[in-house]
């Protein structure tokens, strides 16, 4: 049965008082499995910024050329990783460590996905026709809280947030839902919060779209 993701999309927005709409991301592996409709993005961007379009409304798909982030890009299979983010040297140098070994330790911890993919697709939850592999939610923290507890309702246990600053709504929010197939909590990057939009108090949560209808199950059943 098809999934209504307009109707799950309006129901996390009601459920959770969310300001922006969920965003769908779709990772395409080959140009002919494109969703149909959708329109390349105008110009290039990043793919925190292209995240933040699409929760404001807008519906696009990506080329590895279009994203401008080649770090964020090489993390979500999107591009080539550059060498010197993969070996840690450009958060080095960067000075967000204090040495090299701590920035390669951090780098091989960082979740990727080791697919090269033709294209990524964003858009709001609402307006797809497509399932997408990875919802995020924008969101404040206790409208997190309540997706956390929507989480662990049905089957227990704890919910993760792995992170470290660095590549968050790529490597964290993107790569690691889609390669452990769980929902991962995190705070943005100084990157994603110089380049877009995303508010001192909004986090960010990457979830599977694979359960979400059990997240919505959810929202719905708690008091």
């Amino acid at each position: 049965m098809k999934t209504d993701y307009g109707t799950i999309s309006e129901k996390m927005k009601d459920k959770l008082g969310l300001e922006r709409s969920p965003v769908a991301v779709k990772l395409v592996l080959r140009e002919e499995d494109l969703p149909r409709g959708i329109e390349r993005i105008s110009e290039p961007a990043r793919h925190c910024e292209m995240v933040m379009k699409a929760s404001r409304g807008e519906m696009f798909y990506a080329l590895a050329e279009d994203q401008e982030c080649k770090g964020g890009a090489g993390a979500i299979g999107a591009d080539e990783m550059p060498e010197k983010v993969k070996t840690g040297e450009f958060y080095y140098e960067l000075g967000r460590f204090s040495s090299f070994p701590a920035a390669k330790r951090t780098l091989d911890l960082i979740p990727k996905i080791d697919l090269r993919f033709y294209a990524v697709v964003y858009a709001p939850l609402e307006k797809i026709e497509f399932d997408p592999d990875v919802i995020i939610v924008v969101c404040n923290p206790a409208q997190a809280l309540r997706l956390v507890q929507a989480l662990v309702y049905t089957k227990g246990g704890r919910a993760r947030g792995d992170f470290a600053g660095i590549q968050s709504i790529c490597a964290d929010a993107v790569a690691g839902p889609y390669m452990r197939g769980e929902a991962n909590i995190t705070l943005a990057c100084s990157g994603s919060r110089q380049y877009s939009d995303i508010k001192e108090d909004e986090l960010i949560v990457g979830l599977t779209a694979e359960n979400i209808d059990c997240i919505i199950e959810a929202l719905e059943e708690m008091a």
